[in-house]
């Protein structure tokens, strides 16, 4: 079992809490972009922590055990009964208004000129479900899905100022403390799935059983 942060950026814990969002986490996504980098390190098992930077300082979201991972349309279009600009698979298109997509992004003006053994998602097929506003991915072309029935409630836990130099990050035998400048975390360092020691681990753990799960 390993133990990883992803961070979501300041506007997203914003719209989270204008939305009431308050959990339990359910899930966390990965995509192919640096906004929302990916998660494919993350195996079923592990253990994933969504951090924020607020007034310079760091603190944890929430805690989410993972239970099980898939791709992020596979979920999305099971739980949200969209898919929210996931990366659509190979062999998939899906209907806008008169247009189909597939997977490269290229697109088809008709029903007729989507090539044969493309699987066509219609908009009969696309009804939005009730979810949570975390649910949604906040960036596009989301690629994994890590998901679990166990997670934390969503809400800032602050993390110690003194132990944030203390706390190490990064592949074995190659870990690193955040990076840093006149003693705050910049956030280009957070902007990245990052695996914690066993040591940093047990920062974050005694967080949420202090009581403040």
């Amino acid at each position: 079992m390993e133990h990883y942060i992803v961070y979501w950026p300041q506007d997203i814990v914003n719209n989270l809490k204008r939305a009431g969002d308050e959990g339990p986490i359910k899930v966390v996504y990965g995509s192919i972009h640096s906004r929302m980098p990916t998660i494919a390190s993350v195996k079923e098992g592990d253990i994933v922590y969504p951090v924020t930077l607020i007034k310079k300082q760091l603190y944890v979201m929430a805690r989410l055990p993972v239970e099980h991972k898939e791709t992020a349309f596979d979920y999305l279009m099971r739980e949200l009964g969209q898919d929210h600009g996931a990366l659509l698979p190979d062999g998939v298109a899906g209907e806008h208004s008169s247009t189909f997509y597939w997977t490269t992004g290229k697109g088809y003006n008709s029903r007729d000129a989507v090539p044969e053994g493309i699987r066509v998602i219609t908009l009969d097929e696309q009804k939005e479900k009730p979810h949570q506003e975390h649910q949604v991915p906040f960036n596009c072309c989301s690629k994994h899905a890590a998901w679990g029935t166990k997670g934390s409630s969503i809400r800032p836990r602050l993390i110690p100022a003194e132990l944030v130099p203390t706390m190490l990050f990064g592949p074995k035998g190659k870990e690193r403390p955040l990076t840093m400048k006149n003693g705050v975390i910049l956030s280009n360092s957070l902007t990245a799935t990052r695996r914690m020691t066993g040591e940093t681990a047990e920062i974050f753990e005694k967080i949420f059983a202090s009581g403040q799960g």
